[in-house]
């Protein structure tokens, strides 16, 4: 799967990326991705999208967790525009990209929105799902001790 690199210098460092074109989530600098699937129109990721943002503010503010948890959003069926304005909308402080051909939507097996894909970075560079949550989750601190503990960080 291949994302493009962000515009934002902001967004390009967050994720530890450089250069342009489109990148490999496996590039990511990071020991955890989170990766959430969602589509603008979904009211359940409307309604999930607070609780996210707090899990990203979670782990910004943990200096044990900072810089070895990244989260990143894909939005299923979603042009750029629409990725924008839903990161707009509800104040998204992580980068979203779209999936505006269902391209990546199809790879995961056309999972229903919100959907959360935890990976962990193996010894070769490479990327491991430790973890899939369908659908929201009630507290962003319980979701978030439950990555720490799966992933062993």
């Amino acid at each position: 799967m291949k994302l493009p690199v962000p515009q934002t210098p902001s967004a390009k460092s967050y994720l530890g990326l450089t250069g342009e074109g489109s990148f490999a989530i496996s590039q990511i600098k990071a020991q955890v991705v989170i990766i959430e699937i969602f589509n603008m129109y979904c009211s359940n990721c409307q309604r999930e999208a607070p609780k996210v943002n707090e899990l990203y503010r979670a782990v910004d503010k943990d200096p044990n967790l900072k810089g070895k948890i990244k989260i990143i959003g894909i939005g299923a069926g979603n042009t750029p525009l629409e990725a924008e304005v839903f990161r707009k909308n509800y104040q998204v402080p992580f980068p979203l990209f779209p999936d505006e051909d269902y391209a990546i939507h199809k790879a995961i097996g056309e999972v229903r929105t919100p959907f959360f894909i935890c990976a962990k970075r193996n010894a070769d560079g490479s990327l491991n799902v430790f973890h899939t949550n369908k659908g929201g989750f009630q507290a962003p601190a319980q979701f978030l001790k439950q990555i720490v503990t799966l992933s062993g960080l």
